[in-house]
């Protein structure tokens, strides 16, 4: 039954990637020809929640690029494709929060899509009617990110969502050891040395009870160097450099932000200003009631003086008494 799932995994994932909307026109290139694109690593798309893909070809003349769009099932697996497909020789980019850039290529998150052109890189205007293009765009926020920087070898993150990213990226780690399916997720990256690269992941769950039981487990797996940090559980396989390893644990630290809904005052809290409205509605209510009885006044005035009959306006009493 397990074989049979993993056997129809790349048919559900061409089952579920139609194609996705790029205009046909970036700039002044025009939209030629379109396909979809090559997906390495089946497993890893379906676990990132992969909708639909599309690949165009858009010429100028001589002049052509390609343009490649992902779309994803959150912001967090769009988190998780730009890791992976990121260029390890890329910079970041201005473009976009997650952008990077080689100096033919581009690769960008907007929100739940995954942008990737290759020779040609579209300026912002470019970009913002691209976007315009793209349907069902989720902008969720991304998930905090706990790593430390110091020592970081240049986009060796990884964002791992499941057993499939796990294997992926880190293979060492069982599944059943991170135990997913209580809403585990982590994030991975690789640390320099010069006595050897050291890979740390840092698992964050959803309670401090469970990252507690986690770390537990993880401190049976052979060569670990384990730390838990309120829901946080960092591990690190074998260093090569295990000072390297115990100083990049030590900076992994959950920090809770508590926030307390304050009430702010509003000029209807000041006592004052309610006397003073008071007063102001006494005063609308008094110039309404002399303006209305002038009103009344100046119309039996002008009824006993112009009719012929001067008790036409005259009150009709009806002597209950």
């Amino acid at each position: 039954m397990v074989e049979m799932k993993f056997f129809l995994l790349p048919l559900l994932v061409a089952g579920l990637a139609p194609a996705a909307t790029l205009p046909d026109a970036i700039g002044a290139y025009q939209k030629t020809a379109t396909s979809q694109p090559t997906l390495e690593d089946r497993p890893v798309w379906s676990e990132l929640g992969l909708k639909a893909s599309e690949t165009a070809t858009y010429e100028n003349g001589a002049a052509k690029f390609k343009a490649t769009a992902y779309q994803l099932q959150d912001t967090t697996a769009s988190l998780a494709a730009f890791d992976w497909l990121r260029s390890a020789s890329s910079t970041h980019s201005p473009v976009a929060n997650l952008a990077a850039e080689t100096p033919t290529n581009l690769l960008l998150v907007h929100g739940n899509y995954l942008l990737e052109f290759d020779g040609y890189k579209p300026t912002l205007p470019e970009l913002d009617a691209i976007a315009g293009e793209l349907k069902n765009v989720d902008h969720t926020a991304l998930p905090t990110l706990y790593l430390p920087s110091e020592n970081l070898v240049p986009n060796s993150e990884r964002y791992i969502i499941g057993p499939a990213t796990l294997h992926r990226f880190s293979p060492g780690i069982p599944p059943s050891v991170a135990a997913f399916h209580l809403g585990a997720e982590a994030e991975m990256a690789v640390f320099h040395s010069p006595r050897g690269d050291v890979s740390t992941l840092v698992f964050n769950y959803p309670t401090w009870a469970i990252s507690q039981q986690r770390a537990a487990e993880f401190s049976k797996l052979p060569g670990s160097v384990v730390k838990r940090s309120g829901p946080l559980v960092a591990v690190t396989l074998s260093p090569a450099d295990p000072d390297l390893a115990e100083t990049v644990l030590s900076r992994v630290a959950f920090k809770a932000d508590v926030t307390l809904q304050e009430h702010v005052p509003t000029l209807r809290d000041n006592i004052g200003n309610l006397v003073i409205n008071a007063f102001v509605l006494i005063g609308i209510l008094l110039c309404f009631a002399l303006v209305a009885g002038l009103a009344v006044g100046g119309v039996r005035v002008w009824m006993r003086h112009g009719k012929e009959n001067p008790d036409a306006d005259t009150l009709i009493s009806l002597h209950l008494q």
